[in-house]
């Protein structure tokens, strides 16, 4: 039997001293290669049913009570081992597993956003030009417009009738059903379009959803073909055109979340920023069964327009919440607070080759890699970060490491190339000790973004651990 070679005195510093991150699928045993399989499924089923906000708090509540979650109203009796959640107005939702240890130790939070980059219709929006019916849009979030053009996209929302009646509309995300369009111009006659900077070659103006070009019959009035479009639209929902002023209508891609790549490694679909987050800490807080702190899943609207509104992480109705579950073991809201983390669990951007001029490779985000953590945002001078203590990272390390979870620290790209945000800044105002974790997302903000399902699974992986740990919190 041929001698083990010994490791030179440079070999073994080597081992002991430098960092050198090993890929994700070099460290993953096959039981975990299942588990990860099986978990990316329930995850493109949930990114299918939640492709707006509404659509994400139903699938939530949906999924929780499955797994035995009741309404928390406040005054009621909680007891350790209590699973919780509050719907905010439809459009946020948080959720709690009541721990054994009281609230003034703390709470461990996984706070992701379920709003995502979409074109919103206008509160007047139909209209008829050259025979064809169009609806007018208004674009919501950071969006590249030239992306949105000749790409199936289907209507999803509410509306509000006029008796205070509402009617959920859904038309294009059925195998069945039509979808919408937006005109793009023929290169043909595009000389002088294709002189324009990306940003200003489609126009907001120009995000019109083609709607139909089918005239009502027997009628000699103008507008015929929107006429038609608001005959079927009452015909099938009661509504007429005068609802559009209370409706919050959003157009979004139609075609459903897949697999891609031969060896079907990574995930395809619309919305993953920020919902491969929100996924990974809502199935991460569904698994508990009597975590030592308590802990809370808090799914927030509003994060691409900076959190505004009353369903946003600025409003007060998280603070209301945890208030409320505070008073229920007589605990100041402050002293929880202080005592609480939190990860704000949000995508980073995925080192693309094809772009490589803005990245800074020594410090960015890799598919394959694991869970992105992130000790700061912000943009150029860490402009709206929070940028997390050396004492939390070092805390989430260890957790992580000691749970085997595959992680990753990264930043967003070159300093001077931009930047942007989280609700990180917006949960360490409250007093919370905060770090900024998700998943590596390559065309982020496209109607097609892509995933890896090894960051996706060591996401829900690392949420779950921060759950479960019965580590003391590092110190205020």
């Amino acid at each position: 039997m041929e001698e083990k070679k010994q490791k030179t005195h440079g070999e073994q510093r080597r081992e002991a001293l430098l960092y050198r991150p090993k890929h994700g699928y070099d460290r993953l045993s096959a039981r975990e290669e299942t588990e990860m399989q099986a978990y990316c499924e329930d995850y493109k089923m949930f990114l299918d049913a939640g492709k707006t906000e509404r659509g994400c708090v139903a699938e939530a509540v949906r999924l929780a009570e499955a797994r035995g979650f009741r309404p928390f109203t406040r005054g009621m009796t909680v007891a350790p081992g209590d699973k919780l959640y509050r719907v905010n107005r439809g459009k946020s939702v948080v959720l709690a597993v009541v721990g054994t240890a009281p609230l003034s130790t703390g709470a461990v939070i996984g706070a992701a956003h379920i709003d995502a980059p979409r074109l919103d219709l206008k509160p007047s929006p139909l209209y008829e030009d050259a025979e064809l019916a169009f609806l007018k849009t208004h674009y919501y979030g950071g969006i590249r417009k030239y992306q949105w053009v000749a790409t199936p996209l289907a209507l999803q929302g509410i509306v509000v009738r006029k008796d205070g009646s509402t009617v959920q509309i859904s038309i294009g995300g059925g195998p069945d059903d039509p979808v919408f369009t937006i005109d793009d111009l023929l290169p043909h006659l595009a000389t002088d379009q294709n002189k324009k900077s990306l940003s200003e070659a489609i126009p907001g103006e120009n995000l019109n959803l083609l709607t139909g070009s089918r005239p009502f019959p027997d009628d000699e009035g103008s507008d015929r073909v929107k006429l038609a479009v608001l005959e079927l639209l009452h015909e099938k929902y009661g509504i007429v055109e005068e609802d559009f002023l209370s409706a919050e209508l959003t157009a979004v891609p139609s075609y459903p979340a897949c697999d891609v790549g031969l060896d079907r490694s990574m995930i395809g679909a619309y919305g993953q920023d920020d919902r491969a987050c929100a996924y990974a800490c809502l199935a991460a807080l569904l698994s508990l069964e009597g975590p030592e702190r308590t802990a809370v899943c808090m799914l927030a609207d509003k994060e691409e327009i900076g959190s505004e509104g009353v369903s946003g992480m600025k409003s007060a109705a998280f603070d209301t919440f945890m208030s409320d579950l505070c008073d229920t073991q007589r605990v100041a809201l402050k002293a929880c607070y202080e005592r609480s983390i939190c990860l704000s669990c949000d995508v980073a951007a995925a080192y693309d080759p094809n772009f490589a001029e803005v990245y800074e490779k020594r410090n960015c985000a890799r598919m394959n890699y694991g869970v992105s953590l992130c000790k700061y945002t912000g943009a150029r001078g860490k402009a709206g970060a929070s940028d997390a203590s050396a004492e939390l990272v070092g805390y989430v390390r260890r957790v992580l490491d000691q749970a085997g979870v595959i992680w990753q620290m990264t930043e967003l790209g070159k300093v001077d190339q931009g930047g942007g945000g989280t609700v990180a800044a917006y949960m360490a105002e409250r007093d919370i000790d905060t770090l900024d974790a998700g998943v590596p997302v390559l065309s982020m903000h496209a109607p097609f973004e892509t995933t890896s399902k090894l960051d996706c699974y060591m996401t829900y992986l690392g949420v779950r651990a921060l759950y479960q740990t019965a580590q003391p919190l590092p110190p205020v």
